[in-house]
């Protein structure tokens, strides 16, 4: 896999939903690079840290933000 400058090597798996450019950026990859990117993303040391919290709590507590942020 050769490395470059250009958008493509910017692309990354993102929690937040993509615009259409990062979304043609994405799509743009082949599947490989979408994979290798995904493990890049998902080896980084800030995924690396043990929690106690469930999907569930993490979601649950997600939403309690946005609706205090709705509110507030």
């Amino acid at each position: 896999m050769t490395k470059t400058t250009d958008a493509k090597a910017r692309a990354m798996p993102s929690p937040l939903p993509p615009t259409e450019a990062e979304l043609a950026e994405w799509n743009a990859l082949s599947r490989d690079e979408q994979i290798a990117r995904y493990r890049e993303y998902l080896t980084h040391p800030d995924c690396q840290r043990v929690s106690k919290a469930s999907m569930a709590d993490v979601l649950t507590a997600a939403r309690e933000r946005v609706a205090a942020r709705n509110r507030g």
